[in-house]
């Protein structure tokens, strides 16, 4: 069994090639990381391009679910979004905070953060900010966020629990989150279950669902709620590398189920309300001080 640190690195690997290949490879494989299918399957994406804020360059095709679209974003807020990639879910957000709000992206991939950052100066924007670091220990101070996304990348860290708590730790009071990851319902094959490339293509690095849910809980999160599920089928000509014809239809044919969910939870408390701009009240004192030979202006 292959230690936190090993996982992360073949996962950082893996995504680093990613990072350097096209959309296309992308979606034919299992969330990018396998070598891909001899038909074209979108196995685990949903379809971007009718969203608002949608940037084509940004969307590697790694996606399983649609969560800005559950994410009850408001203008002003500030987003983040974990496991940010080339930045496609952090320009949907940016859609919807405005810019009076602010996003983060986190990545632990280098070349990832570098591919998002020229994404955002291309676009110009200045509210969204691309920061490297591990989302199991976020480079983010308590009580930050108004809203927590992410898009099939809890799957991949080994230590979802933690990554849960920090959720929490960095929520404000109030906020909440919008989740789409790929969870288990039955056991997966052995093959499956230990091979490293198959845990970098999501599949393997996925838990239980209940399993899942119960970390959300124990956190201490209310008002938890599935936005979203779908079942996902990986085609056999994967299967293939790591299962034979006869585990291939047991597999098929049991009770085991792999599904792509978006789980929806709010920290208990109340948010802060934000001012409100008393126009009237700036003009005023602006005239008083700023007349026309005053010289203050």
């Amino acid at each position: 069994m292959k230690t936190e640190k090993e996982l992360k690195n073949i996962v950082k690997s893996k995504y680093t090639k990613i990072a350097e290949q096209g959309k296309t490879e992308n979606a034919a494989s299992c969330c990018g990381a396998t070598t891909a299918s001899n038909k074209v399957y979108n196995i685990m994406m949903d379809d971007y391009s009718e969203t608002d804020g949608y940037v084509s360059d940004a969307d590697l095709g790694l996606g399983c679910g649609l969560p800005t679209h559950f994410a009850h974003i408001n203008k002003g807020d500030t987003v983040i979004d974990l496991g940010s990639g080339a930045g496609n879910d952090c320009f949907v957000a940016r859609h919807e905070t405005g810019v009076e709000g602010k996003v983060i992206g986190i990545d632990f991939t280098p070349v990832m953060i570098k591919k998002a950052r020229i994404n955002a100066e291309k676009l110009g924007y200045n509210n969204v900010e691309f920061r490297e670091g591990d989302i199991d220990d976020m480079p983010v101070s308590n009580d930050m966020a108004d809203v927590i996304v992410s898009n099939c990348v809890l799957n991949l860290v080994p230590n979802k629990q933690k990554v849960i708590e920090e959720i929490y730790r960095v929520l404000k009071p109030g906020g909440h989150f919008s989740i789409s990851d790929i969870v288990l319902v039955g056991n997966l094959p052995d093959a499956l279950r230990e091979d490293a490339e198959m845990y970098a293509g999501c599949v393997a690095g996925a838990i239980q669902k209940a399993d899942y849910l119960q970390y959300i809980s124990d956190a201490g999160f209310s008002n938890l709620k599935i936005q979203k599920e779908k079942p996902i089928t990986i085609p056999e000509d994967i299967l293939s590398k790591y299962l034979s014809p006869d585990m291939i239809k047991e597999f098929n044919t049991n009770s085991t189920g792999i599904f792509s969910i978006t789980v929806y939870a709010e920290k208990p408390g109340t948010k802060p309300t934000k001012p409100k701009l008393n126009i009237a009240e700036i003009q005023e004192k602006t005239d008083s001080c700023c007349t026309p030979n005053s010289g203050c202006c």
